[in-house]
Formats: structure tokens, C-alpha cells, sequence
């Protein structure tokens, strides 16, 4: 029985290689033009101001690439709702949230509570 190495330096790694890539289907890359669905959910509110943040950055960064954007607000991120909250938080190096919720709302963003 012949081992591996010799396997290999008889010229079957060729042989193996062609197997495999005879094996992988190769599908073309998906269009940037194709939309997604993408359903950000919360759960970080006001003790959290830059994680909080991040649902209203993302889906504005995702609706303005073309794609379909809803976000679910959840346990402490419910009180993000509220102009009062929103417009007192601020997130550390991120845009304001009361310019993200704009923009989210401009948008036509759907938000569930």
C-alpha cells in the first residue's frame, strides 16, 4: 500500500486537484443592483447611547444602498421611541441618534415597538 507522500509526488495531487475542481460549482457573483431584506433588531436603549446607535446607522447606510430596511426596537431600546430620549442621547463618535432617527424617518424606515 502506498502512502501518502508517495502519492503525492507520483503526480496524484494533480489528479485530486482536477477531481475537486470538477466538484465546485461556480455560480456567478449576486448584482449589486439585487435588493435584500434586512430586519434589524435592538435591544440596547439609552444606557447604551453608541449601541443604540448602530440600527438607525445601519439601516440608513442599507436603505440608501437600494435594499428594503425594517427595525425592531425591543426591551430598552422601546424607550428610543420618544423624541425627549432621543434627542438627549448622544452616541460617542457616531452621529447624533436624533440625526439618524431623522434621516431613518425620512427615509420611510419602518420602526416596530
Amino acid at each position: 500500500m502506498a502512502s501518502r507522500r508517495s502519492f503525492l509526488k507520483e503526480g496524484g495531487h494533480f489528479c485530486a486537484g482536477a477531481v475537486a475542481a470538477s466538484t465546485v460549482e461556480l455560480s456567478p457573483p449576486a448584482s449589486a443592483a439585487e435588493n435584500q431584506k434586512f430586519f434589524i433588531f435592538s435591544l440596547s436603549g439609552s444606557e447604551n447611547p453608541t449601541r443604540a446607535n448602530f440600527p438607525f446607522v445601519w439601516a440608513v447606510a442599507l436603505r440608501e444602498m437600494g435594499h428594503e430596511v425594517m427595525i425592531e426596537l425591543a426591551g430598552d431600546a422601546t424607550v428610543l421611541i420618544r423624541t425627549v430620549v432621543v434627542k438627549n442621547v448622544s452616541a460617542v463618535g457616531w452621529p447624533p441618534i436624533s440625526e439618524m432617527f431623522d434621516k431613518v424617518v425620512a427615509l420611510k424606515i419602518p420602526i416596530f415597538v
